[in-house]
């Protein structure tokens, strides 16, 4: 269920100086003991939404808080446009251009974001000719809307208070037990990748 993805992402997420977890890549959770956070870096997160959304780890651990009040477009939306801004080739600008629009922007899209009537259209005549920065305009008012609400929701959450939490809370097997926030106990095949 929602909420048990929900639980086994937060478990996941959780950092603490005996665990080692990289961040979410798509849909699959990959788990690394070469990445590590900083109890200094997690609380820079709560400084700014850009701090936050431009480090891995934050960034998994935003979208993964979004995606349980299922409002994950805004974030999706946001990295396709930051990886449109990254293209190289013209030729392959309109192509790209057309399926975030199509995506994310058309009044039919299958993740449409919340977007007032004027930057939609302006957005819908910017890909006729396509440019780097024609999504410029949308995906501010998307960053703005994060910023203004679900960040600051996800800033309460036990998404980001887990990780925040002071060093030791962790799972060291000690510390391992079935609770209310991670559903997941010592005989998880997660914790053996603590050192």
């Amino acid at each position: 269920s929602a909420k048990d993805m929900k639980h086994r992402l937060g478990f996941l997420l959780q950092k603490s100086d005996s665990c080692d977890y990289s961040s979410s890549q798509g849909k699959k959770e990959k788990i690394s003991s070469s990445q590590r956070v900083s109890q200094e870096e997690v609380r820079k997160w709560a400084d700014s939404l850009e701090n936050l959304i431009h480090h891995d780890r934050g960034l998994a651990a935003f979208r993964a808080f979004l995606k349980s009040e299922y409002s994950e477009e805004n974030i999706e939306f946001w990295v396709s446009c930051e990886d449109y801004k990254k293209t190289k080739s013209p030729a392959k600008l309109s192509p790209k251009a057309r399926k975030i629009y199509d995506e994310f922007i058309s009044v039919q899209a299958t993740k449409e974001v919340n977007l007032d009537s004027c930057t939609r259209e302006k957005t819908s005549h910017n890909i006729l000719e396509p440019t780097l920065s024609c999504f410029d305009e949308a995906q501010r008012k998307i960053f703005t809307l994060m910023e203004k609400d679900s960040y600051r929701r996800f800033l309460k959450s036990p998404y980001y208070l887990d990780l925040v939490s002071p060093p030791g809370t962790g799972c060291r097997p000690e510390n391992c037990k079935r609770s209310h926030t991670h559903t997941l106990d010592c005989n998880s095949n997660i914790i053996s990748q603590c050192a």
